[in-house]
C-alpha cells in the first residue's frame, strides 16, 4: 500500500466529490480517482460508493477514513515537533479569523509585528469556516465561539460588545428599517437578539459581509446591530441604543499545542494577546 494514497482518501471523505478533492490537492480529477482505485485494490475492498453525485464511505471505508485522519494529524504533529527545534522567529504563520477582524483590525497593526520580527511572514485567511487547526489548515484561529471539542490551547482574547447603530443623518421615514446578516448567520447571538426587536419593522438589506452592513447604515438604508469596536469608529454612524452594549460575545484564540511550541507561532499568539489587551475597552464597547 502507498501511504501517500491515504491523503487522497482523507480529502475525498472531507470533500465528498472528486472535483472538490482535486481542487484542494491541486491535482486533476483523474489523479484522485486513480489513487483511490489503487488504495482500494491494495486493501481489497471498496472504500467509497457514489450516491446522488457524492462519494460516501462504505462501512469499511468509514473505519479506514477515521484511522487515516488520525494518521494525518500525527504526521502534522511530527512536522511541528521538528520545526520546534528551530528557535528563530521566522517563516509563515497561518492565521484565520472573520473578515472584520482580519481586514479592519489585524492588518493595520501588522507593521508593529514585522518591526519586532523582520523574518516573519503572516498569511491571513478571512473566513467564517472552522478551518482545522489540527490539520494545519491554520496555525492560529480567532473565533467568536468557543469550540466544544478538539485538542486546542484556548485563550479568551476579548469581550466583544454589540449595539444598535443608525445613520448620522437619519431619514424619519426609515426609522424602523433594518439591515441584517443573511440567513447563513441567523444562528448568531446578534441575529437572535434582533429577531426579538423586529416587530413592525422591515429588513431592507441582507448581507453576509459586515462591511456591507456598515456601509448600508452609513448611507441611510437602515439600522443594524453591529460590533462596537468597528461601528464606533466608522464615520456616518451613531449609536442609538445607549452607552451600554445590547449584548456581548466572547472572542477566543485557538492554537494547537504542538504549534504553540514553534517560536513563530508563539510570537504571533503573544502579539495577538497584547493587541487585544490594549484595545479591551474598544472591544467591550
Amino acid at each position: 500500500m502507498n501511504w501517500d494514497d491515504l491523503r487522497f482518501l482523507v480529502e475525498i471523505g472531507r470533500s465528498a466529490t472528486l472535483a472538490a478533492a482535486a481542487r484542494h490537492l491541486k491535482v486533476d480529477q483523474t489523479t484522485v480517482a486513480r489513487r483511490l482505485r489503487a488504495l482500494e485494490d491494495a486493501l481489497g475492498t471498496p472504500l467509497f460508493e457514489r450516491s446522488d453525485g457524492h462519494w460516501r464511505p462504505t462501512g469499511v471505508g468509514a473505519e479506514v477514513l477515521e484511522r487515516a485522519m488520525r494518521i494525518e494529524e500525527d504526521v502534522a504533529g511530527l512536522a511541528r515537533l521538528a520545526e520546534a527545534g528551530a528557535q528563530a522567529v521566522s517563516g509563515v504563520v497561518r492565521l484565520t479569523a472573520v473578515g472584520a477582524i482580519v481586514g479592519d483590525y489585524l492588518v493595520p497593526r501588522l507593521p508593529g509585528l514585522y518591526a519586532r520580527h523582520p523574518e516573519l511572514v503572516v498569511e491571513l485567511i478571512a473566513s467564517n469556516d472552522n478551518l482545522n487547526v489540527s490539520r494545519r489548515e491554520a496555525d492560529i484561529a480567532i473565533r467568536l465561539a468557543r469550540p466544544e471539542s478538539g485538542d486546542f490551547l484556548i485563550r479568551k482574547l476579548a469581550d466583544v460588545g454589540f449595539a444598535v447603530y443608525g445613520p448620522a443623518q437619519p431619514d424619519p421615514t426609515r426609522s424602523n428599517d433594518w439591515v441584517t446578516y443573511d440567513d447563513e448567520l441567523a444562528h448568531t447571538p446578534e441575529m437572535r437578539w434582533l429577531a426579538g426587536q423586529l416587530a413592525g419593522g422591515r429588513v431592507r438589506l441582507r448581507s453576509n459581509k459586515l462591511a456591507g452592513l456598515l456601509g448600508a447604515v452609513a448611507v441611510g438604508i437602515g439600522r443594524a446591530v453591529l460590533p462596537c469596536f468597528l461601528a464606533d469608529a466608522t464615520p456616518g454612524l451613531v449609536r442609538e441604543s445607549g452607552p451600554q452594549p445590547v449584548l456581548s460575545r466572547d472572542l477566543w484564540l485557538l492554537v494547537h499545542p504542538d504549534a504553540r511550541r514553534l517560536p513563530r507561532v508563539a510570537a504571533v499568539a503573544d502579539w495577538l494577546g497584547e493587541c487585544f489587551e490594549a484595545d479591551a475597552g474598544a472591544f467591550r464597547g
